[in-house]
C-alpha cells in the first residue's frame, strides 16, 4: 500500500485522544524519511513504544472502533497491482497473508476486507478487557516478521520453500531470506542492492518517490536562484507509512 496503517492507526488514535499532535508530526517526519531512505530499527521501536504507551490501559472495544476511521485511510492506498498479484496466487490454490507490524486488530480487519486468507499482526497484551500497553513477542519486525512466518507455516503446514514474500523495505529481508520466492515491491536502496545482487524479482509501480525527488530537486534551484520573493505552499503531510507485506504461502 502507498502509506502506512501505522500511521492511520495514530490518525484515529489522536482523534480518539490517545495521541497528540505533537506525536503525530513526528511520525510524519518518520514517514518521509522512510519513503526516501527506508525504514529503520531505530524508527519501528519508537513508533511502537509510542503505540504502547498510547494504548496503555485503553479498553480494546474502544481501539476496535477506531477500524472504520483508519479503513476508510488505508484502503485507497492499497496498490491495484498488488491485489492482482494476490489473488492470482489465491486463482493457483495458494493461501493469502498479510504480515506487517500494524496491530493484529487492524491485520485482520483488512484482511478480510480485501478477502485475503488471514493475517499475521503485531499484538498487544490485555489485562480483562484493557490493553496493557506491553508487545506480545514475536513483534512482527524485521527478523520478528521471519520468526512469525515460520510459525505460521509450522502450524498450518505451509512450505515456505514453495511461497513467495512481498516487502518494500530492507528491514523485511529476513522474511524474504526465508522464503523461496522473495520479492522486492517499490523497493528503498537497501532492498534494491540486495534483490539486484541475489536476482529477485522487482515490482515497480510507485511514483512518489520520484515526485519527492523532482520536487526537492525544484526546491533547490529556487533556493540557489534567489528570486527576490518568497512564496510559502502549504501541503498536507504526506501519510506516513510502514512497509505492507503480503506473503502467499503453499500448503504441503
Amino acid at each position: 500500500m502507498a502509506g502506512s496503517s501505522a500511521f492511520a492507526f495514530a490518525r484515529e488514535a489522536r482523534r480518539a485522544g490517545l495521541m497528540s499532535r505533537r506525536q503525530i508530526a513526528a511520525d510524519a517526519l518518520a514517514n518521509l524519511a522512510f519513503r526516501l531512505r527506508g525504514s529503520t530499527d531505530a524508527g519501528t521501536d519508537a513508533l511502537r513504544d509510542r503505540v504502547g504507551r498510547a494504548v496503555e490501559g485503553v479498553p480494546v472495544r474502544d481501539l476496535q472502533r477506531m477500524g472504520p476511521g483508519i479503513l476508510a485511510d488505508v484502503l485507497p492506498r492499497v496498490y491495484p497491482e498488488m491485489l492482482r498479484e494476490a489473488y492470482a496466487h489465491q486463482d493457483a490454490g495458494r493461501p493469502v497473508f498479510i504480515v506487517t507490524a500494524a496491530s493484529q486488530e487492524l491485520a485482520e480487519v483488512v484482511a478480510a476486507v480485501l478477502i485475503f486468507d488471514g493475517a499475521i499482526g503485531s499484538g498487544w497484551e490485555r489485562e480483562g478487557e484493557v490493553y496493557t500497553g506491553r508487545a506480545i513477542e514475536p513483534f512482527t519486525y524485521r527478523e520478528g516478521k521471519a520468526e512469525a512466518i515460520r510459525l505460521l507455516a509450522r502450524d498450518e503446514g505451509f512450505e515456505l520453500a514453495g511461497s513467495w514474500a512481498y516487502s518494500d523495505s530492507g528491514s523485511d529481508l529476513p522474511m524474504l531470506r526465508a522464503v523461496g520466492n522473495p520479492v522486492a515491491v517499490n523497493p528503498d536502496g537497501e532492498l534494491e542492492r540486495v534483490a539486484r545482487e541475489q536476482g529477485w524479482r522487482v515490482m515497480r509501480f510507485e511514483r512518489l518517490r520520484r515526485r519527492l525527488a523532482i520536487g526537492a530537486a525544484a526546491l533547490g534551484a529556487a533556493v540557489v536562484g534567489g528570486a527576490g520573493r518568497r512564496v510559502v505552499r502549504r501541503r498536507q503531510a504526506p501519510t506516513p507509512m510502514r512497509s505492507r507485506v503480503v506473503v502467499p504461502l503453499r500448503r504441503r
